[in-house]
């Protein structure tokens, strides 16, 4: 019987493997399908014939438990398996019947204008994020995840003793990628999740109940949430506080950024729209601590997409005299994304 060889998967070989892990990473996290290693695949399929790889695809895509509990587009889906079943059809073996049952329950789903995407952390640990399908939606760009978030929460793991027992802020934080794998590979004291658009601020409180996080509006109740990790995740002593809080750059004031106490201040794709950068220059400029008698660090993300805008962004950085400079590349690629993309970390000194 076919569901006997789910019994001898640990027979494949690294190869095999290897494979099937890349497809149940770029499937859960929503990866465009063009990425998807397809000719190594049908190569591979053609060479064994062995239903094992393309049922352990099945089973660890469409069948995971992350995709039964949080599915992905519906049309996401049917596109994958339809090009799944191509490649078994290339060859003249018999129908696997698997995988159409596996499509005509995903024909029978009603689409959504919303989607999920899971990353897996080193750990085995899973991340999952409600998104939009649309990348403009809401009249906001931050209900999707972008890039350069990618790219700086693989940075903030490589360096996530950072993060340990400090007071973390996050600016334009958007559906919140990299604050939760900072809370769930680091350690911060206290983990500031902040934006300013109403819609991004209700998703990214739905993304971090989702992740394992309760809500308790005691400590702070001028939050919008304030939630810690559940009983049992962590030991208390090690337990992050987590803060969403409604900023808007034009309007915080420095008394109130110097109320946080920050230690450490990130961002992932702020740099984007010249419109915005002034108002992004006016926060950076008031998060200064001098005050508290302790430096403040600030690691800005940004996909470089239009020079010009981002070079006016570090001139107008040098205006206003905060000094800045370029974050080697971390040496890990944990998450997977367009590697052509230009992505930059630079830390400003504020």
């Amino acid at each position: 019987m076919v569901t006997s060889r789910y019994r001898a998967a640990f027979r494949m070989d690294s190869q095999s493997q290897n494979l099937v892990s890349t497809f149940q990473s770029l499937f859960l996290a929503g990866q465009h399908l063009n990425f998807f290693p397809w000719m190594e695949l049908e190569e591979q399929w053609k060479k064994s014939l062995d239903h094992l790889l393309l049922l352990d695809i099945l089973k660890r895509t469409v069948r995971h438990p992350l995709c039964t509990k949080y599915p992905p587009s519906v049309k996401y889906m049917r596109i994958f398996l339809l090009e799944l079943i191509k490649k078994h059809e290339s060859t003249a073996t018999e129908p696997l019947d698997e995988l159409y049952e596996a499509l005509g329950k995903v024909l029978n789903m009603e689409e959504s204008t919303q989607w999920h995407k899971s990353y897996f952390l080193p750990s085995g640990e899973s991340i999952t994020l409600l998104e939009s399908l649309a990348i403009i939606s809401m009249g906001t760009t931050g209900l999707v995840t972008w890039k350069a978030a990618l790219y700086l929460s693989e940075w903030a793991m490589e360096v996530s003793d950072l993060f340990n027992n400090r007071t973390v802020l996050e600016l334009g934080s958007g559906i919140g990628l990299t604050g939760l794998v900072i809370c769930k590979t680091a350690h911060p004291k206290k983990y500031i999740f902040s934006d300013c658009h109403e819609e991004v601020l209700q998703q990214l409180t739905r993304n971090i109940k989702l992740n394992g996080f309760h809500v308790d509006n005691r400590s702070n109740p001028q939050s919008i949430e304030n939630l810690t990790m559940p009983e049992g995740d962590l030991p208390d002593e090690r337990s992050s506080e987590i803060i969403i809080k409604e900023f808007d750059w034009e309007k915080v004031t420095e008394e109130q950024l110097s109320e946080l106490k920050i230690d450490i201040a990130i961002a992932a794709d702020v740099v984007y729209d010249p419109k915005i950068i002034p108002s992004l220059i006016s926060v950076l400029k008031r998060l200064n601590c001098k005050e508290n008698e302790k430096s403040l660090d600030v690691y800005l993300a940004s996909t470089i997409r239009n020079i010009e805008t981002y070079n006016v962004f570090l001139t107008e950085l040098e205006k206003v005299g905060l000094e800045w400079e370029v974050v080697p590349d971390h040496k890990r690629s944990f998450f997977f994304y367009d590697e052509q993309s230009n992505v930059e970390i630079i830390k400003v000194h504020t």
